[in-house]
């Protein structure tokens, strides 16, 4: 063998053993595109002073440079800096396949978002599942991403089901996904659609990644944790306090409404998912509704829930089974559950406030912007937050859509010109009650439940 073959040899094996030991390697040499391919659309990519620099050009899509390696479990560092008014993304364990799409770039992706909304870290499905991770849940990413073209150092922890996110040391996003996937990291330029955006810049520099068996992810943390497997708590979740609710085999922990058992039938539990038969879409009249045997003051509540067309149902907090409900639904404050479209309830009460993650009766929800809405038949994705100060938030699908403070003089006001008036100022003022899923006669599907005290 040659001396310089055999010197590149020996040296590319020696790059493959530092990575597969946990050790680093760079994915840029600092001076051309060796290992990079383009994707997708048209942006110009080139190396200027040590740096990638995507630039965007006009009546193109996204356009991706992808590794021609694929990875699967890996930690990857890297700083970038993107003007305002460009969006732009990191892919990972991303694909490109004639069977989907034509070749479509499609896979994780770690946001850069340098607008006001700051979604920077969180995990978006390129072309396939939308939003996974949005950071609006965790309020320290808010002020994490720095704009107006500086620099930011990402830190990406792709580990077997786990995406763990990090912005200049800050914790961003915590994804554990059921979908596990080995493919390319690709640095994104996003398409443009106004003129004044032609030739915004991203780019990146100091780009390396660990590979291996002996991956060292970051400590335990208090960053929220999306889980989108079933019924499970990851060790960060057992960490914050987090405990499942429903436990994905029965209804241990839970009771009837106004009783002391367990329902024997309309409830039932199947592949780990919790379901309420539907009947004659009256109100808690042919099941019962059922209740946590355990009361919470403080705490916040997690739930995926999946709507039948037409469907009525709702969660329930600080629920009083001594009200006299006259052989309805047990009383408490309300996150309504419902087909806005189909069920007439969505017309009734005032300016909204019996649709969608309202408040029942009391408070509309913010509508979430027509893109970030699920389709009847599809997983929601709901949160219910109250704290030790009395201020209640509903969240839905990412993003809150409901705040108010219990107690307060506008909420009284509310209560006194609602259905709940006849209960008087102590409605929903308990110090602490059950939580109760609703029987409303229609078909509902629950699972994922999880509560933490606060």
């Amino acid at each position: 063998m040659k001396p310089l073959l055999f010197l590149l040899t020996i040296t590319a094996c020696s790059n493959l053993l530092l990575a597969q030991n946990g050790q680093w390697t760079s994915l840029f040499d600092g001076k051309t595109l060796k290992g990079w391919v383009q994707k997708g659309g048209k942006a110009d990519y080139k190396v200027e002073n040590g740096v990638i620099v995507g630039t965007s050009v006009a009546n193109t899509p996204n356009s991706f440079l992808c590794t021609e390696k694929n990875y699967q479990d890996f930690i990857l560092e890297l700083e970038l800096a993107v003007d305002d008014g460009l969006n732009s993304g990191v892919q990972i364990r991303s694909q490109s396949k004639e069977s989907f799409e034509n070749g479509r770039v499609h896979g994780w992706q770690i946001e850069i978002d340098p607008s006001a909304r700051a979604w920077s870290g969180g995990v978006y499905d390129e072309a396939r599942r939308g939003w996974l991770y949005i950071p609006a849940i965790n309020p320290q990413a808010k002020t994490a991403f720095k704009s107006k073209a500086q620099w930011n150092k990402y830190r990406i922890e792709a580990i077997g089901n786990t995406c763990r996110t990090f912005i200049n040391g800050v914790p961003i996003a915590y994804l554990v996904d059921t979908l596990v996937e080995s493919g390319f990291i690709a640095l994104q330029v996003h398409s443009i659609n106004k003129p004044e955006d032609v030739g915004r810049k991203v780019r990146w520099r100091n780009i390396r990644i660990q590979t291996g068996n002996n991956l060292k992810a970051s400590p335990l943390d208090d960053t929220p944790v999306q889980n989108m497997t079933l019924n499970t708590l990851t060790e960060q979740e057992k960490k914050q306090g987090w405990k499942l609710l429903f436990n994905g085999k029965d209804l241990t922990g839970w009771h009837t409404a106004f009783k002391n058992t367990v329902p024997t039938e309309g409830w039932s539990v199947t592949d780990g998912i919790l379901k309420i038969q539907g009947s004659d879409g009256s109100e808690s009249r042919s099941y019962g509704d059922i209740l946590t045997d355990e009361k919470f003051k403080a705490f916040e509540l997690t739930f995926d829930f999946k709507l039948t067309e037409g469907a009525n149902s709702g969660i329930k907090y600080f629920v009083n089974e001594s009200y006299d409900a006259k052989g309805g639904s047990a009383i408490g404050l309300e996150y309504q559950l419902l087909d806005d479209v189909k069920h007439p309830d969505a017309k009734e009460g005032v300016v909204g406030n019996r649709t969608l993650a309202s408040l029942y009766d009391l408070i509309p929800s913010t509508k979430v912007e027509p893109r970030f809405q699920r389709k009847i038949g599809d997983w929601n994705y709901g949160r219910i937050v109250v704290r030790p100060d009395n201020i209640v938030q509903h969240w839905l699908n990412g993003f809150k859509v409901i705040e108010y403070e219990r107690g307060s003089n506008i909420y009284k006001a509310l209560v006194a010109r609602s259905k709940y008036a006849q209960w008087g100022e102590g409605f929903g003022m308990a110090a602490e009650g059950p939580i109760l899923l609703q029987d409303h006669g229609n078909t509902v599907y629950f699972k994922n439940v999880k509560v933490r005290k606060l």
